[in-house]
């Protein structure tokens, strides 16, 4: 019988650490940013619908071999898969698939670390007040308005490598901290806020005009204008549903 290991990198202090961490490793920009344009463009709610499915056949029991890999091992990747290949009297070859999962965190940093560089500058902006004309402008001159800000961040490579520099020294500090002592901390405070985030955003969506102008027309609510977007349409949308859910 083997004997418990016991992870150098500390453990998590109770079981809803562990959720809010895992959940906030699952929601992640993708599902918040790309994820509600590209439900309106590929088939709205069957899309939405086939995605679902596409997660409880593929999302949960990956993720469930992931935990109790970790679990079992308590190690990085690479040394997890070569410990438990040794265990089981397997080849040795097991360790690469250890360094795929780390090659391809790198590869997922690499760019979140970028998006998540203009979230945090898009901070100070809004903070300004500079979206605040949205309403009293046309609508069909505030998707115009929106990119030449955009247009205006990515032309500026000071201001960007700032806040991608901020965000990197961020996430470097917190994963020196370990698991109790940084990403216990950031969690805790990170997902309530992104919760509150979405109560807030929610509540917005929901407001009848005049409360909520961009969010409805004259003389339709805001709920009936997003009964609209879950119109189900097949085109397209299994090789969409795929790509998104990978994403």
């Amino acid at each position: 019988m083997s004997r418990e290991k016991t992870s150098i990198h500390g453990e998590w202090s109770s079981r809803l650490a562990f959720i809010l961490a895992a959940t906030g490793s699952a929601v992640g920009l993708g599902n918040i940013w790309k994820f509600p344009y590209v439900t309106g463009e590929n088939g709205g709610g069957a899309f939405v619908i086939v995605y679902l499915l596409c997660i409880a056949m593929i999302g949960l029991p990956v993720m469930m071999a992931e935990v109790l890999l970790g679990k079992r091992g308590r190690s990085s990747p690479i040394n997890t898969m070569r410990t438990l290949a040794k265990e089981g009297g397997h080849s040795r070859l097991w360790q690469l698939l250890g360094w795929v999962g780390v090659i391809a965190g790198f590869l997922i940093l690499s760019y979140y670390s970028v998006v998540a560089g203009w979230a945090l500058a898009y901070i100070p902006t809004l903070a300004s007040d500079t979206f605040a004309v949205v309403n009293t402008m046309p609508q069909n001159e505030i998707a115009g308005f929106a990119k030449s800000v955009f247009d205006n961040l990515t032309g500026d490579p000071l201001r960007l490598m700032f806040w991608h520099s901020l965000f990197m020294v961020v996430t470097i500090t917190m994963v020196i901290g370990g698991v109790q002592g940084g990403l216990e901390r950031a969690v805790q405070f990170m997902m309530p806020a992104l919760l509150d985030n979405k109560r807030i955003a929610s509540k917005r969506l929901l407001l009848p005009e005049p409360l909520a102008p961009a969010m409805a027309t004259k003389g339709e609510s805001s709920i009936l204008k997003f009964s609209k977007v879950l119109n189900p349409s097949i085109s397209s949308l299994v090789i969409m549903v795929i790509i998104s859910f990978f994403q």
